[in-house]
């Protein structure tokens, strides 16, 4: 039965999944929707006005990823932006080998196992060690089997917040002229990105992952590395994607993601202590609880994210719901996969055998103390309740 929790306190720790709006962002994009609402592919003056803000954003974004304005492709998001880096870099580079993970997000596992389907590639998985981190030896001998190939391997974990040695991915993806995406939802805006000296040859983002507005992401293509158009029926950003652009959303992206730069020290210590924070309240009032992957390195890990289990027991099946019931919402693994029967396939690869309940904690600038003191004594309460 549900924990029957009576709370008037609401407490958001599910930034993973989205992040709220910072007003700031909002009060950058009220103008592009009640006022320049022009076209940008009209050449009036109305449709000029939001051309040279769209282009002013893109500026303003490569400026803060150290790349050339021609490098960024705004689209609806990072779902949009993993789906046409790689379909169109294996067709615009007649790729027929692919490397990645089982634990990849969705947007890269189902696209990748979609092109296997169609006989468009071969897809190999490399070796992960029992924390979930790219095996780099194993890595390379796929390449040296497979040079040419595509690998894709994200930054960061969405589930589970391992980091992805990047540069040393791109330096042995350049060796061996392998087509590197990597999906860097979760790590944009919360970590500093030099594309001059990244090997990649494409990355995405998602505004609402850094207090952006949702709808809205971009692509990098590093120049040189032209891929096939994927949505027709205009010559829109670069006639890569067709259709008229969001204007305001792109708007606050760049804000977001310009406020993200600007405030990236404060808010990293800010967090990290309330990831910590966590960490010890947690291991001193639940006995037996552990830290999937390598959540609760702070030093080696996302920040942002905190991966728990608990001990066996029969209430695991309703731990999120119980937990929102007492005023906390937090999430079992992606939010995109929410409504999957089998949980996460992230945890499913990593721990195949267990049955203990998880729960991603995710934080953002917003929280507090009394947010992380709050959570865990309603989740120990749940753990005395259910043992």
């Amino acid at each position: 039965m549900p924990l029957q929790i009576m709370n008037t306190m609401r407490v958001y720790l599910d930034n993973a999944a989205t992040t709220p709006l910072d007003p700031e962002v909002f009060e950058t994009m009220k103008p592009f929707m009640l006022e320049n609402f022009g076209n940008p592919s009209s050449t009036h003056a109305h449709g000029r006005t939001v051309r040279a803000a769209i282009e002013s954003s893109r500026k303003k974004i490569a400026e803060l990823l150290n790349c050339t304005p021609g490098e960024i492709i705004f689209t609806s998001g990072g779902t949009e932006a993993d789906n046409t880096l790689i379909i169109s870099g294996v067709k615009s580079y007649d790729i027929k080998h692919a490397i990645s993970t089982p634990i990849e997000h969705h947007a890269v596992t189902h696209t990748l196992e979609i092109l296997e389907k169609q006989g468009a590639i071969e897809l190999h998985h490399v070796n992960l060690d029992d924390k979930g981190h790219v095996d780099m030896t194993h890595l390379e001998k796929l390449l040296e089997k497979y040079p040419n190939a595509l690998v894709s391997l994200m930054h960061a974990n969405n589930e589970v917040g391992n980091l992805l040695d990047i540069h040393r991915v791109g330096e042995l993806t350049k060796q061996y002229n392998a087509f590197f995406h990597s999906d860097t939802v979760q790590t944009m805006g919360h970590y500093r990105h030099n594309m001059k000296e990244l090997h990649v040859c494409g990355m995405t983002a998602g505004a609402h992952k850094f207090h952006g507005p949702k709808g809205v992401g971009f692509m990098y293509i590093r120049k040189g590395r032209k891929i096939d158009q994927f949505i027709h029926g205009g010559s829109q950003e670069r006639n890569m994607r067709g259709g008229t652009e969001n204007v305001y959303g792109i708007i606050g992206l760049a804000k977001a993601l310009e406020i993200s730069y600007r405030d990236m020290g404060e808010h990293e210590s800010h967090v990290k202590a309330l990831k910590a924070r966590m960490i010890q309240r947690l291991k001193e009032n639940i006995p037996g609880i552990s830290f999937n992957g390598d959540s609760a390195n702070l030093d080696g890990s996302l920040y942002t994210v905190l991966n728990i289990s608990l001990p066996e027991s029969e209430e695991n099946d309703m731990l999120l719901f119980n937990l929102d019931l007492a005023g906390i919402s937090a999430s079992g693994g992606s939010a995109c996969s929410s409504g999957a029967a089998t949980g996460s396939h992230v945890l499913g690869a990593l721990y195949p055998n267990s049955k203990r309940g998880a729960v991603r904690f995710s934080f953002s600038k917003y929280n507090t103390n009394e947010d992380i003191d709050f959570a865990c004594e309603k989740l120990s309460e749940m753990v005395k309740v259910s043992v």
